[in-house]
């Protein structure tokens, strides 16, 4: 188990297990500085060991397109060339060789695989924190038509819709009543 690979930012001393994933803070083992540490799970699963390519040992045996002497284990989905183990590119259950996961790639025909994601909740927050009369109204469009796509993988802003809604809401709310008072005036 990696647990002595994080440190207290303040005092260097190896973190243990009661420290990670809680609510609330926790002290520091060795200083007591209060501590609050996100891990994920794959932290704490030992290292997978990957698949290599397997030798081969019969004659006659059908070997990699791309390495003579690997054992050829699939065929590549879209082009049929023989994969070895190191060559196999699974993505969405298909298998592909490097070749087709790097034409699919420029060509954008391989579903499910993503390079960029457009991060509409910030785009949403954006136009509600923007002082026009237009731009709250958009907000509100824009968040109630993106709040259900995929977010950041990163960082995550599940807030950023409903405060885009609210913002958008409040800029419009103030410019109907600008709009009204210089009417009626």
């Amino acid at each position: 188990m990696n647990t002595l690979l994080l440190t207290c930012p303040k005092c260097s001393a190896g973190l243990l297990d009661g420290v990670f994933n809680r609510p609330d803070f926790a002290p520091c083992p060795a200083c007591g500085a209060s501590l609050r540490a996100e891990v994920f799970p794959a932290f704490f699963r030992p290292a997978a060991v990957g698949r290599g390519g397997e030798v081969i040992l019969v004659e006659g045996e059908s070997s990699c397109f791309y390495h003579a002497q690997k054992k050829a284990v699939i065929p590549c989905d879209v082009c049929g060339r023989f994969l070895c183990g190191l060559c196999d590119c699974e993505v969405k259950g298909r298998h592909l060789c490097p070749a087709c996961l790097e034409s699919g790639r420029k060509k954008s025909s391989i579903q499910g695989l993503e390079e960029v994601r457009t991060l509409h909740s910030r785009q949403a927050l954006m136009l509600g924190v923007l002082p026009f009369f237009i731009t709250g109204i958009a907000a509100i469009i824009y968040a109630l038509r993106y709040r259900k796509e995929p977010g950041s993988l990163v960082q995550p802003m599940r807030w950023a819709f409903p405060v885009a809604l609210i913002l958008g809401s409040l800029q419009t709310l103030v410019f109907v009543a600008l709009i009204l008072y210089a009417c009626l005036k």
